[in-house]
């Protein structure tokens, strides 16, 4: 059970608060819950957490899918998540701006977050042509080069059970369907560190992705070039891949000293 109020006394503590606090930690467990499981896991009554959950509804701490009403972590809390990792994002920032300028394409850092990546820090490509993310934007981790990076990278059995648990959506034709390519991209993946989405995700858009490792040699985040086909011909993914690698192991440094 997750601590609240009713079983957890704290001196001072705003009830309500508290109680919504423990209905956001639910989602460490599991990433979509519905009312009676939040009701058991809080200890609270169907009412009260309905109540809370609504409002956290409103301001969008918490998303409701429309078919099945389960709930999970809402577009703000990501936010919130994002600006709550100061150390990486600002460590992060001057190389990624570097990056933009070298290559010419838009860089994009990302976490996992149960089986789909969550951007927390981007910065655009000069170019007119430019990539449909923002902070905070959630994708699936099996159509998104981030994503089957950071999938290749985690241990076995939780690789194994985020592909059990994933649902194949054919974005493009390009899109893996089933979970028997998928293992066979993400064993070439894991010994590369390096994966790419190939029009898999949006036709005509080539992501390039690296990771970016803490002193265990296990995956922080990953940082992405991303850019459209037509400018992402080999010689330039070959360019942009060698530079990728530069910025990851400039990242990873800076980040040993003062955050891993």
């Amino acid at each position: 059970m997750i601590p609240t109020e009713q079983n957890k006394p704290k001196g001072g503590s705003i009830q309500s608060i508290s109680r919504a606090a423990a209905i956001l930690r639910c989602f460490r467990e599991k990433k979509k819950l519905g009312l009676t499981e939040i009701s058991k896991m809080t200890g609270l009554h169907k009412s009260t957490a309905s109540g809370l959950i609504h409002t956290l509804k409103e301001e969008r701490f918490l998303e409701q899918d429309p078919e099945t009403s389960l709930f999970c972590l809402g577009l703000d809390f990501f936010l919130l998540a994002a600006s709550a990792k100061p150390a990486l994002c600002d460590v992060a920032e001057p190389f990624i701006s570097q990056l933009v300028e070298s290559t010419g394409e838009t860089v994009n850092l990302a976490i996992r977050e149960g089986n789909e990546i969550v951007y927390v820090a981007k910065k655009e490509s000069t170019h007119s042509v430019r990539i449909a993310t923002y902070i905070g934007k959630r994708l699936p981790l099996y159509c998104t080069a981030i994503g089957k990076l950071l999938l290749a990278l985690s241990q076995d059995d939780e690789m194994n059970r985020l592909i059990d648990e994933t649902t194949f959506t054919p974005y493009t034709w390009n899109t893996i369907v089933d979970k028997e390519h998928l293992l066979i991209q993400l064993e070439k993946i894991r010994q590369d560190k390096v994966a790419y989405d190939l029009e898999e995700l949006e036709l005509g858009l080539i992501c390039i992705a690296v990771p970016i490792l803490n002193t265990n040699g296990d995956p922080v985040c990953a940082i992405s070039v991303s850019g459209p086909s037509l400018r992402m011909d080999e010689r330039n993914k070959t360019r942009i891949l060698e530079k990728l690698r530069e910025t990851a192991l400039q990242i990873q440094e800076e980040l040993s000293r003062i955050l891993i």
